[in-house]
């Protein structure tokens, strides 16, 4: 019998409650989806939702549990395999394009191994009360599990764009967007303040905080919309070599890039596909599951450039700032209860229309001055990945709740369609 002293303990420990909170959202994200939808895999990139359920847990039981309690055991000592993601310094890992291949174990498997190590988890979440290097490791944890719960929406909904009956698979709200003009926000040249500082989470590829000059430019008050982009489409940008880059123009080629993904033309009208299934495109909603070559192309064709995380980062936190020729209006709304919704980006001023989907920005995901990844297996993170990539900055409604902040630098590379990728343009002020 538990003593209530234990009771109550459990009930005040912080981390336990985020723990269960943050684990709880992640099932609740899969309730409504069959065993087979949970085990495909539509394309290397992507993984399927049981795969993703299972390597959060491995996370925990690799980076928290087994360091710290010699006598746990494994739920099944197979996992520490199938379930690596990428972490040389584990050991093997069964190969990502094959994700799709592991029949077993089943969900209800997955579903158990979560349970073993949410057992185990209880005893570390209190203790992380007084240890701090375990609060962080666990705080760690549960961010990373945040990011792949975005990644099960984007990855199940790339799954299901290749359903001929193209299922909806999340709820949301469909209302259509009120048009918002192009404003443009002036910022002068100097001497700017980057990265994390402060209390709160933040990855370690967010920092060290350092300065950086930037000349005088001005950055759009919102994304690019469908409307604008589709204007793009009808000028043949496309088909113009010299809008893109040279990567880019064979990506167009190779792969018969006509249009963003998930958009299709019937008999003259634009639809696309997305989490709620196909719908009329929305003139006034953003551009979204475009490339970076796609944002590049369009930023030239537009007569402007994207910006450098830094614009974005500086811009986005200058909550004195206004637009040159007056405050932008606000777009319409979600609804408060929309499982996919516009996020509201922590520190980010509320007239740029951050937040409904990540932007492209010019910056070749790299190092800080002064980064250093942690030591050992768990600074595998972040840090390997700087390299062929660009930086992503803002949330999109796939993003989970809180999980979104000014200095936060999401990475994808250049081609990368499937994530909801949008682009905000900039100008330069001579």
């Amino acid at each position: 019998m538990t003593h209530p002293a234990t009771r109550i303990r459990h009930a005040l420990s912080p981390w336990s409650e985020r723990y269960r909170d943050v684990r709880a959202r992640t099932v609740a994200l899969t309730a409504s989806l069959s065993a087979e939808d949970c085990a495909l895999q539509s394309m290397p990139d992507a993984s399927p939702v049981k795969w993703h359920l299972a390597h959060t847990t491995w996370f925990f039981e690799t980076f928290v549990v087994a360091p710290r309690n010699p006598r746990y055991r494994p739920f099944d000592p197979a996992f520490r395999v199938l379930f690596n993601s990428y972490y040389n310094g584990i050991g093997d890992q069964h190969p990502r394009a094959e994700r799709g291949l592991i029949s077993r174990p089943s969900r209800d498997e997955v579903l158990a191994y979560r349970h073993h190590v949410d057992d185990a988890m209880r005893a570390c979440c209190d203790d992380a009360r007084d240890d701090a290097t375990l609060a962080a490791l666990i705080e760690l944890g549960l961010n990373h599990e945040e990011q792949h719960q975005e990644l099960i929406v984007t990855d199940l909904t790339h799954l299901f764009s290749h359903n001929p009956a193209h299922p909806a698979s999340f709820a949301g709200d469909d209302a259509p967007r009120d048009a918002m003009p192009l404003r443009w926000i002036d910022c002068p040249a100097g001497i700017a303040h980057i990265g994390h500082a402060g209390d709160g989470f933040a990855f370690d590829n967010e920092g060290p905080r350092h300065r950086v000059w930037l000349e005088r430019f001005e950055l759009a008050a919102r994304p690019v919309t469908n409307g604008e982009y589709q204007a793009f489409i009808d000028d043949g940008g496309y088909r113009r070599p010299e809008l893109w880059l040279s990567l880019g123009w064979d990506a167009v080629n190779v792969r018969g890039w006509t249009a963003p993904l998930y958009w299709r033309c019937d008999e003259g009208r634009w639809r696309a596909f997305g989490a709620r299934g196909f719908r009329d495109l929305d003139p006034h909603a953003p551009v979204c599951h475009i490339s970076f070559f796609e944002a590049d192309a369009y930023a030239r064709w537009a007569d402007a450039r994207l910006p450098t995380e830094f614009e974005w980062e500086v811009v986005g936190g200058r909550a004195e700032a206004q637009p040159a020729d007056g405050p932008s209006a606000h777009a319409r709304p979600y609804s408060s209860d929309a499982l996919l919704a516009p996020r509201t980006v922590s520190g980010v001023r509320s007239d740029i229309g951050a937040g409904s989907v990540w932007e492209w920005t010019s910056s070749s995901y790299a190092p800080y001055p002064g980064f250093r990844p942690a030591t050992g297996a768990i600074g595998e993170y972040n840090g390997k990945f700087m390299c062929n990539q660009y930086v992503l900055r803002g949330a999109s409604v796939a993003t989970a709740p809180g999980h979104s902040r000014l200095t936060y630098r999401n990475f994808f590379p250049p081609d990368a369609r499937w994530q909801w990728s949008g682009v905000r343009l900039a100008r330069d002020i001579r």
